[in-house]
């Protein structure tokens, strides 16, 4: 049986830098970036723990090749997804949980 997934981006509180990641349970991996489970992260050290784009995936092979695409983006391009589903670019993980 094949596992959903889901693709998620993660920004600092100045939106001046992201992150772009895979999982098969978000709410676990929202709770490690914010707790900074592993301290020597690139988004520990540069506080990358705002939650502000996620999809969900039936299976967890095209969640990985989303986050192919969505890695391969430029800036703007990335800056654009997000605004799209979240114009604020608020930390949408206080929804979730």
């Amino acid at each position: 049986m094949k596992r959903g997934g889901y693709v998620y981006v993660l920004s600092n509180e100045k939106d001046t830098a992201t992150y772009v990641g895979v999982t098969a349970d978000l709410l676990i991996r929202i709770s490690q970036h914010k707790n900074k489970d592993n301290p020597h992260s690139h988004t520990a050290k540069y506080n990358i723990t705002k939650l502000v784009y996620y999809q969900g995936f039936h299976h967890i092979e095209e969640a990985i090749a989303e986050e192919k695409r969505i890695k391969g983006m430029s800036r703007k391009k990335k800056y654009l997804l997000i605004s799209a589903m979240n114009p604020e670019w608020k930390d949408i993980s206080d929804l979730m949980l």
